[in-house]
């Protein structure tokens, strides 16, 4: 088998995997600033996609909204 090179680490081995104050995306009010999803938490197609979202919806108000995906 050849040897890899590989250059230096960029971080060293002991260094915390978390540092405070960086948002994670499951965080509480994070869903409800992307697009697509709602306070009363229903989405709509704008979730899922963003090409065309609005033929993506239900045709009917009376219909479910089942966004693909």
């Amino acid at each position: 088998m050849a040897p890899i090179r590989v250059g230096p680490p960029d971080v060293s081995p002991d260094a915390p995997s978390h540092v405070l104050g960086v948002r994670e995306g499951n965080a509480v009010g994070s869903y409800e600033a992307q697009s697509g999803h709602h306070a009363d938490g229903t989405a709509d197609a704008r979730r899922s996609t963003g090409i065309r979202p609005a033929d993506r919806d239900p045709l009917s108000p009376a219909m479910p909204n089942l966004p693909p995906g």
